[in-house]
């Protein structure tokens, strides 16, 4: 029994390694094709860049200029690109002089519908992702989840590859209890939820 234990688990080895060899030698437009990437997509992307030990930048936008310049950086480089959206920025997108409490929502899913409609010319894969999240800013959350289902009915994936809720400031159960209830809502669609626990300092839209 032990025998065949090890056994298995060399074969499992083996075939693991050869993975990783093969995700090493393709290029990323072998892996995923250029533009907002989602669900398995988002997953093909991650396992390329750990394959061959890179990391790819996070950049918070608040603009289109802002977007183009981080998609042309990007492309110079042929370099994937995660392209993020705070509270602020969301608002910012606006306006400021608009204190609609859903305005927040509205420029969120506005630069992501301008990143929708340009990453793909850019040649190199997006990550579309909305930053910080804490609990007194779940409407605007509960905005981008709303956009990412609409679009999820039309075009059978979501507009934003992955959200964050960054529920640090309450009780360990509550944080895990709201994610685990908006993640149920993601699933269906593969979205990824990044979810944070524990503060460790500094400060995100008042996190």
């Amino acid at each position: 029994t032990i025998r065949r234990i090890f056994a298995a688990l060399g074969l499992w080895y083996s075939v693991t390694v050869a993975a990783r060899r093969s995700q090493a030698t393709m290029s990323l437009t072998d892996v995923v094709p250029p533009g907002v990437v989602t669900g398995d997509d988002l997953v093909k992307l991650l396992d390329h860049a750990r394959a061959n030990g890179y990391a790819i930048p996070a950049v918070n936008c608040t603009s289109s200029s802002t977007i183009n310049a981080c998609l042309e950086a990007a492309k110079k480089y042929n370099s994937p690109v995660m392209i993020q959206v705070s509270n602020g920025g969301g608002a910012f997108m606006v306006g400021k002089a608009i204190k609609d409490p859903n305005a927040a929502a509205a420029g969120s899913v506005a630069l992501a519908m301008h990143v929708r409609s340009v990453a793909k010319y850019y040649g190199i894969p997006v990550v579309l992702h909305s930053d910080h999240c804490a609990k007194k800013l779940l409407p605007w959350f509960d905005g981008m989840l709303k956009a990412d289902e609409e679009f999820y009915a039309k075009y059978g994936e979501p507009l934003f590859s992955s959200h964050m809720l960054d529920l640090s400031e309450e009780p360990d159960e509550e944080n895990i209890a709201i994610c685990a209830e908006y993640f149920k809502r993601m699933a269906p669609m593969k979205i990824w939820l990044e979810m944070e626990i524990g503060i460790t300092g500094g400060e995100e839209d008042g996190v």
